[in-house]
C-alpha cells in the first residue's frame, strides 16, 4: 500500500489506474463472473481492505478477507454510450478502499459485437501490472489457455549502423534546476455538460472535422474527446474544476529502429523512443504556448524537461507479488537539450538532432537502470512512512512538505508497460486487439503518458488535470505526441549515406 499517498487523497483528484482491455468477441456473463472470482482467490492479496483508523493510531492497518466485501464485477446496460460512461467511471471514482477488492470490473458489450473489460484500480492499494496478472490469471481460468508470460521478442540481427557517438553523451546539466512545467492552454471549450467526457471514438463528430480517420494509422478503437465535454478549467480543484481526469486514447505503429548489431545491444530501445517522443510532445507545446516576449516573440522557459518512469521488476508468472511494485527513476535533459532547442521543436523536428537525442536519451536510461535499485520512493517516504508519530499528524505533514516540493516535481510521467506478456486468451471471445493503462495525473504535473504495445502496435494513452488542459487542448497534445513519436523512426540508409 502506498502510504503517501493515503495521506494526500482528493476526492477532486481520484488515484485510479484505468485498464482498458478490447476483444473481439462476446464473453459469457456467468463464466467471467466466476472465473474473476476464482482469479481473486489465487491472488489473495488483492482481497483487501482499510481497517478503520483512529488518529493517534501509528499507521494504516489493512485486512486481508477470505471473500470479496462486494461484488467487483458488473455488466452496465449496452447502448452506444456505455463505454463512454464506463470511462468517466473509470476517472472520475476510486473504487472504496474499505471494501475488498479495491478494484472494479465492468464488461461492456460493443455494438459491432466485440467486448471492453474496463478495470478500475485505486492505485493507492495496487498498480496497473499487479491487476495485470490478476486479470492474466482469470483469462486462463476462462479460456482454458496457460496464463505464463511469454519471453521477450528478440529482433534480427542487422549491421547496425546506428551506433552512439562519444559527442552524443550527455552532460550532467543543473542538478537542482526546478524542472519545466506544461504550459496551461487557454481553455475553448464552453460550458456544458459533462455527458461525453472519458473521449469518443474516432466515428464521433468534431467541430469542423470529418467523422472519417484523420490517418490510417489509427485503430476503431481511437478515443478523442467531444465538444461540449468539459467546463471551463481555469480553477483550481474545489473551485468549479469537475473532478476526474481528461484522457485521450490513440492506436499507433511502433516506430521502426535500427536492426541490432550481431552480439550488441540495440543502440535504443522503444522506451528511448516514447521519452524522446514525450520530450519532444511537450517542448514543441511548450513553444507554441509561451509567453510573448517585449518584442512580441515567444519566450520558452529554459527550465529542463524531467520525465518519471517507473520500472517494475518483480517477475510476471503467477507467483507475482500484488500490491504497488514499481520504483521511480527521473530522466533529466539537459543543456544539449537547450542547444538543439530549435530543431527539435521545429515542425517537423529535425531528423539529425532527433537521432541525437536518442542516442543521449538511451546513454541516460542505461546508466538509470544498471544502478543499484535504491529504496521503491526514496529516503524522505522512508522518514515519513516510518511509525513514530500518529498516522493523522504524519498526513498534515506529508501534505505539507508534498505541497512545498511542487515546484521540484518532474515535468510529467511516462509509464510504459510495455509489451503485453500474457496471451489474456478468452476462449470463444478471443485475445485482445488491444490494451490501454492510463495513470492518475494529479497536479502540479498535471499530464501522464501510458503505453502499452498488442499485435505490433502502441495503444497510447494520455491522461489530464483539468486544472491544466481542456478536451481541446489534451487533442492537440495527442496530435504532437503522434508526429513525434512518428519522428523518432529510424530510416534505412540510402546507398551513398548512413542512417540518421
Amino acid at each position: 500500500m502506498d502510504e503517501i499517498s493515503r495521506h494526500c487523497l482528493d476526492d477532486s483528484q481520484p488515484e485510479t489506474v484505468h485498464i482498458e482491455v478490447h476483444l473481439p468477441g462476446r464473453v459469457d456473463p456467468a463464466r467471467l463472473r466466476t472465473a474473476f472470482h476464482r482469479a481473486l482467490a489465487r491472488h489473495p492479496r488483492i482481497l483487501m481492505r482499510q481497517a478503520p483508523v483512529r488518529w493517534w493510531h501509528r499507521h494504516y492497518t489493512w485486512q486481508l478477507t477470505a471473500a470479496p466485501d462486494v461484488d467487483p464485477v458488473d455488466f452496465p446496460p449496452p447502448g452506444p454510450e456505455a463505454l463512454a460512461r464506463a470511462r468517466r467511471r473509470a476517472l472520475d471514482a476510486c473504487p472504496p478502499l474499505d471494501a475488498s477488492p479495491p478494484v472494479r470490473l465492468e464488461v461492456i458489450e460493443e455494438t459491432g459485437g466485440g467486448t471492453v473489460l474496463l478495470l478500475t484500480v485505486h492505485h493507492t492499494a495496487l498498480d496497473g501490472p499487479a491487476c495485470l496478472r490478476v486479470l492474466a490469471t482469470a483469462a486462463a481460468l476462462y479460456g482454458g489457455a496457460d496464463s505464463a508470460p511469454g519471453p521477450s521478442p528478440v529482433r534480427a540481427a542487422g549491421p547496425g549502423t546506428e551506433r552512439p557517438q562519444a559527442d552524443d553523451r550527455p552532460a550532467a546539466g543543473r542538478r537542482f534546476s526546478r524542472p519545466a512545467r506544461i504550459a496551461a492552454a487557454p481553455s475553448r471549450t464552453p460550458h456544458g455538460d459533462r455527458s461525453g467526457h472519458g473521449g469518443r471514438s474516432e466515428h464521433d463528430a468534431r467541430p469542423g472535422r470529418s467523422t472519417r480517420p484523420e490517418h490510417d494509422d489509427r485503430s476503431k478503437h481511437d478515443a478523442r474527446p467531444g465538444p461540449n465535454t468539459r467546463p471551463e478549467r481555469d480553477a483550481p480543484p474545489g473551485h468549479g474544476t469537475p473532478p476526474g481526469n481528461g484522457m485521450l486514447l490513440t492506436n499507433l505503429p511502433i516506430p521502426p529502429r535500427p536492426p541490432r548489431a550481431p552480439g550488441q545491444a540495440a543502440p535504443y530501445t522503444v522506451n528511448d523512443q516514447l521519452l524522446v517522443a514525450t520530450w519532444l510532445m511537450i517542448a514543441r507545446w511548450n513553444r507554441l504556448h509561451a509567453p510573448t516576449g517585449p518584442h512580441g516573440t515567444p519566450s520558452p522557459s529554459t527550465s529542463p524537461i524531467t520525465i518519471t518512469m517507473p520500472v517494475d521488476d518483480r517477475p510476471r508468472g503467477a507467483d507475482m507479488p500484488i500490491g504497488n511494485g514499481t520504483r521511480l527513476l527521473t530522466v533529466g535533459f539537459g543543456p544539449e537539450e537547450r542547444r538543439d532547442a530549435g530543431p527539435l521543436t521545429a515542425d517537423p523536428p529535425d531528423p539529425d538532432a532527433v537521432a541525437r537525442l536518442l542516442r543521449r536519451t538511451a546513454a541516460r536510461t542505461r546508466a538509470l537502470k544498471a544502478a543499484p535499485p535504491g529504496r521503491q520512493l526514496g529516503v524522505p517516504t522512508t522518514l515519513l512512512t516510518a511509525p513514530v508519530l500518529p498516522v493523522m499528524l504524519r498526513g498534515a505533514v506529508t501534505r505539507a512538505l508534498r505541497t512545498a516540493a511542487a515546484p521540484w516535481t518532474s515535468t510529467t510521467l511516462l509509464s510504459n508497460i510495455g509489451r503485453i506478456p500474457y496471451p489474456l486468451d478468452f476462449g470463444d471471445a478471443g485475445r485482445p486487439t488491444a490494451v490501454w493503462f492510463s495513470a492518475p495525473a494529479r497536479m502540479p504535473r498535471g499530464l501522464t503518458v501510458t503505453t502499452a504495445s498488442v499485435a505490433d502496435r502502441i495503444q497510447v494513452a494520455l491522461r489530464w488535470s483539468p486544472t491544466l488542459l481542456d478536451d481541446a487542448a489534451g487533442a492537440r497534445l495527442g496530435d504532437l505526441f503522434r508526429s513525434s513519436l512518428a519522428a523518432t523512426a529510424w530510416t534505412p540508409p540510402p546507398a551513398d549515406g548512413a542512417a540518421r
